[in-house]
């Protein structure tokens, strides 16, 4: 989407979009209720404001926006920009709104906005955002094109910014706020392009209601609806201070054959957390 209005973010059409004439089938006060929860009014608002942004400098206002204070440690562990290398930056992902816009302003600022996100192809309605971004289809049958757009994203003269998690963090058993296993597609691309990866912790919490939300629907919903209520959860955030702690690059020549992709994935997201 490349056209900002006044009402960027339609959710009539959006789920006529998604399900076609199925659309209508959907009772009036859920998409009420929907429309409520994502906040239409106001994130169309903020896009209206701010429809002269791109990219980093787009995230950048997005900070502004929530308030967001970011204390970085770690920030000289970002590899030289004019080093001539590409890196991949990989990070928990407990927020689902906050961490994902300030990790993208910090390392586009860096880099002059040459990286990429892998993200919810929901985002693309964000065209501030979209530029930087290859979808991933979360609420459908992933595209056949997914391969192509990640094979693409690594061999380009971008940096890659990804969490591996694939969704936000959720509430383990010890009360704890951890990613769910990390999956192995930042390992295996990562080495066939040999870029180093480089680890990031982001803190921050959801609501208790999240939580136990995102439980019930991970154990009894074929779909994430938890998902459904991350834009309420970042405006539950705003003003809220972050830190962010950046690690040293692992070097691409540490993932060997020595443990299996998935096992080396589980080896960075237990580093990401030593942070």
């Amino acid at each position: 989407m490349e056209q900002i209005t006044e009402k960027t973010i339609d959710i009539d059409q959006i789920l006529k979009s998604k399900m076609g004439s199925k659309a209508k089938w959907i009772p009036g006060f859920l998409v009420s209720w929907l429309k409520r929860t994502i906040h239409q009014d106001e994130v169309n608002a903020f896009l209206w404001r701010s429809r002269d942004k791109k990219g980093t400098e787009w995230l950048e206002a997005c900070v502004e926006y929530l308030q967001m204070t970011l204390k970085i440690e770690g920030k000289e562990n970002l590899p030289d920009k004019n080093d001539g290398r590409h890196y991949t930056f990989v990070s928990n992902h407990p927020l689902g709104g906050e961490d994902g816009v300030a990790l993208g302003a910090i390392i586009g600022r860096h880099y002059d906005s040459r990286f990429r996100y892998l993200v919810n192809d929901l985002l693309m309605n964000l065209p501030g955002l979209a530029p930087l971004c290859i979808p991933i289809n979360k609420t459908g049958h992933q595209s056949r094109n997914f391969p192509a757009m990640v094979k693409a994203g690594f061999e380009s003269d971008n940096h890659m910014l990804m969490y591996p998690a694939g969704i936000c963090s959720r509430k383990q058993s010890d009360g704890t706020i951890r990613d769910i296993p990390w999956s192995k597609t930042f390992i295996v691309k990562s080495v066939e392009y040999q870029r180093d990866i480089v680890p990031i912790h982001f803190s921050g919490q959801n609501s208790n209601f999240f939580y136990r939300l995102a439980r019930f629907s991970d154990r009894f919903l074929p779909f994430n609806l938890a998902m459904l209520y991350l834009v309420d959860e970042m405006y539950k955030n705003v003003g809220k201070t972050f830190e962010v702690k950046i690690g040293k690059p692992i070097p691409w020549q540490t993932f060997d054959k020595s443990k299996t992709p998935l096992e080396w994935a589980k080896y960075v997201q237990d580093k990401v957390y030593e942070l």
